[in-house]
């Protein structure tokens, strides 16, 4: 049943070959991404007062930290099969920094657009390690994606963006691995909304594994119906929301700060075939589920990533969640990709002498 892999992990390329677009001429380019945890959120439960299983998919253990490794993975192979020597993206970070450690693994040259001063240091730190050309562009993603789009309308440059296609078919392989483990489809799946790619392609993988499950078994229990798709922007950047673009999209959630999704109608069809739903959350909500995550779950995701749970604790008492419902969450980058909200937002530092006395004192032990 399923698509249950076996042996030692190869990257999701490997793993999932025949459900993906590969020809014989298709050279594999891979840090071994996917195969991340899903972990069971037992403190939420609690919290939200749920007797419903909640798992936490934890993309931030990709290989560049987020998952958008899924996706680059098969746009870099792709383009070494076009014979490609550069690729490009515009980028809030995440995107930036993937496309610049699978161009340093394929050998491939990279140039990255990215808003000025609208991304986080750890994503930058990430671009200009691997070697990739950075550019800041005074304006926002919009902006810097319109710019990529124009250039490589007159140079042979692979555009790498979630408008390549491959990306999103690497990006479902996420849905792939939680009907692995889980045995079944989720009741509800809960992610962040920001260029619209990702519900975009957890949609398409939840539905390719529903349509090969019923074509083998016509008589599915309910449990194997793909989910209803909950994907949550935030408050400051939710065009597809408010129902217009964000010409200045502002939120401390930077892998999510865009104003005007270039996979905007994927993601609306995403939530109306699946009965889902597409709301927003705000900065705050952001930051106390991030801090819930943290303290409560030992789960360190970047803000962007906390979008999904706040929309979870947002809507948990309205969705009524059942005994038997299952709940998959995407935390789709590490907190170490953002490490100045974390500086913000957690306590600080105590300094004392080497002495016994003063560290039972900071202790509160007499």
């Amino acid at each position: 049943m399923g698509f249950m892999r076996g042996g030692a992990w190869q990257g999701i390329i490997s793993e999932y070959a025949e459900f993906l677009p590969l020809t014989s001429k298709t050279s594999i380019v891979t840090l071994k991404e996917g195969g991340t945890p899903l972990v069971r959120a037992l403190r939420l439960e609690e919290e939200l007062g749920v007797s419903a299983r909640i798992y936490l998919k934890l993309e931030g253990l990709n290989p560049t930290g987020s998952f958008k490794d899924r996706g680059m993975t098969m746009a870099v192979s792709k383009a070494l099969e076009k014979r490609s020597r550069t690729i490009i993206c515009a980028s809030t970070g995440n995107t930036a920094a993937s496309a610049a450690a699978y161009a340093a693994k394929a050998g491939l040259g990279c140039v990255v657009l990215i808003p000025e001063g609208k991304i986080a240091r750890g994503k930058l730190s990430q671009v200009l390690v691997h070697g990739a050309i950075a550019v800041e562009v005074r304006g926002n993603f919009d902006d810097a994606l319109d710019l990529v789009k124009e250039v490589c309308a007159v140079k042979p440059i692979q555009l790498v963006n979630s408008i390549n296609p491959y990306r999103i078919q690497g990006q479902k392989t996420a849905a792939f691995e939680i009907c692995d483990e889980l045995a079944r489809t989720p009741t509800y799946h809960f992610i962040p909304v920001g260029n619209g790619g990702n519900i975009t392609a957890y949609w398409m993988g939840y539905k390719e594994y529903y349509s090969r499950e019923t074509g083998s078994n016509p008589r599915l229990p309910p449990l194997f119906l793909p989910p209803r798709m909950m994907g949550f922007q935030a408050e400051g950047a939710a065009p597809l929301v408010v129902g217009y673009p964000i010409k200045n999209p502002e939120t401390i959630a930077t892998a999510i700060r865009i104003g005007n999704p270039a996979l905007g109608k994927e993601a609306l069809k995403a939530r109306d075939e699946s009965g889902g739903i597409i709301d927003m959350v705000s900065d705050q909500e952001i930051l106390r589920a991030y801090q819930f995550l943290a303290a409560k779950e030992g789960v360190f995701a970047e803000p962007s990533s906390a979008a999904a749970i706040a929309g979870l604790i947002k809507i948990a008492s309205r969705i009524k969640l059942k005994k038997y419902d299952v709940v998959v969450c995407t935390l789709t980058g590490h907190g170490l990709k953002d490490p100045d909200t974390a500086g913000t937002v957690g306590g600080g530092t105590v300094v004392i002498n080497p002495h016994l006395d003063e560290l039972l004192n900071v202790l509160g032990i007499s």
